[in-house]
């Protein structure tokens, strides 16, 4: 059995004192893949350093997270053009919208959304979506930019089924982190309405920690709850659910 993390920051200062204590923990609960969302060019080095150490086990996505869009973002966009000249990623991302902590920054947001999508397909790599407070501003360029060749993650899905089932016209799986382990999560009341092979697995490490770890920073071997968790909204073995999301990731990211 292989479980799969397709998110998650394994990067972060939050994991500086033990990061390889805890990704060892990850190895014994048979989470074995963890893909790497980049923030800024702040964190490239970092995420570089990372997969030299677990080259087998570490896979670098490239972007500029939404949050991160600012005064210099036409500099931190040539610099993930850049990065993508130079050597392979396994998407974009982590790219979208993020309306929770500053709305005046909307139409950078959305101009830089729409400008990594374009290079996700120059590329022929999937997008993966960061979307908060932002459904319907997130779709609107996603409808701009529908087509054959656009497809990847809606990142840490926390929509209705409608919302859900918007997200898999454009071509895009769900991952689900510890928000469905949440009383107050809502996606585990209709996620067995989505079928599992539309279904990734991530923690987004280190936050949203899964029950009952919720508002402590979370782990690698957290993964297992958000698994657990499916199994029990799926009806299914804990050993499938862990092949058909992992067969999952390799069909979105190529590995």
């Amino acid at each position: 059995m292989i479980l799969t993390d397709t998110h998650i920051h394994l990067y972060s200062e939050d994991y500086e004192k033990d990061r390889d204590e805890l990704i060892e923990n990850a190895f014994q609960q048979n989470i074995e893949r963890f893909f790497l969302p980049a923030i800024d060019s702040e964190t490239t080095e970092a995420m570089y350093d990372l997969e030299a150490h677990y080259p087998e086990n570490v896979f670098l996505m490239m972007g500029l997270h939404p949050t991160h869009v600012q005064e210099n973002f036409e500099e931190e966009l040539e610099h993930v053009e850049e990065q993508f000249e130079k050597r392979r990623f396994y998407a974009v991302g982590e790219i979208g919208i993020d309306l929770h902590w500053d709305k005046s920054t909307l139409e950078i947001q959305q101009e830089a959304f729409r400008r990594q999508i374009q290079l996700a397909k120059k590329y022929k790599l999937p997008i993966v979506i960061h979307c908060r407070k932002a459904f319907d501003e997130v779709f609107d360029v996603l409808e701009e930019e529908k087509s054959e060749d656009l497809f990847g993650i809606f990142h840490c899905f926390t929509g209705t089924l409608e919302q859900a089932k918007r997200a898999l016209s454009y071509n895009l799986k769900l991952g689900v982190g510890g928000v469905v382990t949440f009383k107050n999560g809502k996606i585990d009341k209709f996620l067995n309405e989505i079928p599992l092979k539309e279904i990734l697995l991530e923690t987004d490490g280190p936050y949203l920690s899964p029950s009952p770890f919720r508002g402590k920073r979370n782990e690698p071997e957290y993964l297992l709850k958000v698994a657990e968790k499916l199994a029990e909204i799926y009806e299914k073995p804990l050993a499938e659910v862990a092949e058909i999301t992992t067969q999952n990731s390799k069909d979105i990211f190529g590995i």
